[in-house]
């Protein structure tokens, strides 16, 4: 109960205000430079209309943002390696007219039932510029550098039949409640923006089920993730909450450390595609574990715990978590992946950990601050067993693994030309 109550007192100072600013929805600001605007446009296309899972979401953002970011830095001149390619560009070629080309062919290509409000965000970004050769230049820069990355993402093995393994013996993940869906399996095998095979990435796996790891992780999410878990604080039902809102706040805080660092529209660019880029490959290797590892929820695990040979445990047939579990197999924990992946990429670009931000939640109502980016992915982990979601063990591994995959992305791609 002492460990309890000292991850309560140093969880992050917390706004009570209705977030009806939480991105219930999301519109761009006037102030923010091309890269935020479209980025703003891309959610509005891939989750708050095509309504994407968080998981597949991520590929959509890192084939907008690897375009978005290959033509702002052929514009620049190339001072960084390109993601794909570097087209001949000049100068004064106009670069809003670029970022939203890219952005606007690629996210046609990935949504084209959305061809009509697509069309009318980008010939807003158009009417902003005036007509000219730079608006010209932009326009192609931006055509060829999202050509490069529909080749690239054409064949990439999204959304095919692939299925979760599925077994009946303890410990062998199974279709979850509410609704047993079998979804999402292809992300294991969708091919990797950088890194060479995903598979290289390997974590432990989880403990044994008769051992007193796998009893104390059970019997800590059995206790602090129920729905009606007496245990579990006020602070941290709502920070799990938080944490597990489908509409990610990662997205908001992404752009809005891009807005208070003032950051120039080619930083932003780099930093969107490193973050999102390296998320995308830290999911996919992610995903692999998921499906090899084939690990039952705490959703299954805890009614069925008096079949799993642990007398440390015991089942209980009514036990439902605090949110309810996504339909993809336990371990490791993807969201513990994607926000590792996310805080690196920062931490790399930023070049520090110590970032003050903060985010709404529609799902809690509340505004979240944070001073460091070590801070958030913290409360993350331990927000992944308050939800009932995830065993404490999935989160850490999924964060040594996160790490690993999106230093190496990090160390291979987007460095200076010249290093």
């Amino acid at each position: 109960m002492a460990i309890m109550t000292a991850l309560v007192l140093t969880l992050p100072a917390v706004s009570t205000t209705t977030a009806a600013q939480a991105q219930t929805q999301v519109t761009p600001d006037a102030s923010s430079n091309a890269v935020i605007t479209w980025d703003v446009h891309a959610q509005t296309a891939i989750y708050e209309v095509g309504r994407q899972s968080p998981t597949t979401a991520t590929r959509s953002f890192a084939i907008v943002q690897g375009a978005v970011y290959d033509a702002v830095n052929a514009i620049a001149g190339t001072p960084y390696e390109p993601y794909l390619v570097a087209p001949r560009a000049r100068r004064g070629d106009s670069t809003p007219a670029a970022v939203a080309t890219a952005a606007y062919r690629v996210l046609l290509w990935l949504f084209p039932k959305q061809a009509d409000s697509l069309r009318a965000q980008y010939r807003e970004s158009l009417d902003a510029i005036p007509d000219g050769r730079a608006k010209r230049g932009g326009i192609a820069v931006g055509e060829a550098t999202a050509e490069a990355m529909i080749d690239a993402r054409r064949d990439d093995g999204a959304f095919s039949d692939a299925k979760w393994p599925v077994g009946t013996a303890p410990g062998q993940w199974r279709p979850t409640p509410p609704d047993h869906l079998q979804v999402g399996a292809w992300f294991a095998t969708l091919k990797p923006f950088v890194v060479r095979d995903p598979g290289d990435y390997r974590s432990p796996g989880p403990p044994a089920l008769a051992g007193r790891a796998y009893a104390r992780a059970l019997n800590e999410v059995k206790a602090l993730g129920s729905a009606t878990s007496t245990v579990r604080t006020p602070e941290q039902t709502e920070a799990a909450t938080w944490w597990d809102d489908p509409r990610l706040v990662e997205w908001a805080i992404i752009r809005q450390l891009a807005r208070t660092h003032r950051l120039s529209t080619l930083e932003t660019a780099r930093m969107f595609a490193m973050v999102d880029i390296a998320a995308a490959d830290s999911l996919i290797a992610c995903y692999k574990e998921k499906k090899r590892w084939r690990f039952w929820r705490p959703v299954t695990a805890i009614p069925l715990a008096d079949e799993d040979g642990n007398p440390a445990t015991d089942g209980d047939p009514s036990w439902a978590p605090l949110r309810i579990t996504a339909p993809s197999a336990e371990y490791p924990s993807g969201h513990a992946c994607f926000t590792t992946a996310v805080t690196t990429g920062l931490r790399t670009f930023f070049g520090r950990d110590d970032l003050s931000f903060s985010a709404s939640s529609a799902d809690s109502g509340t505004t979240r601050h944070y001073n460091s980016l070590s801070k958030a992915l913290a409360e993350l982990l331990e927000a992944r067993v308050w939800a009932g979601v995830h065993y404490r063990f999935a989160s850490i591994d999924g964060e040594r693994l996160g790490a690993a995959v999106a230093r190496d992305v990090l160390d291979q791609a987007f460095g200076p030309r010249d290093s």
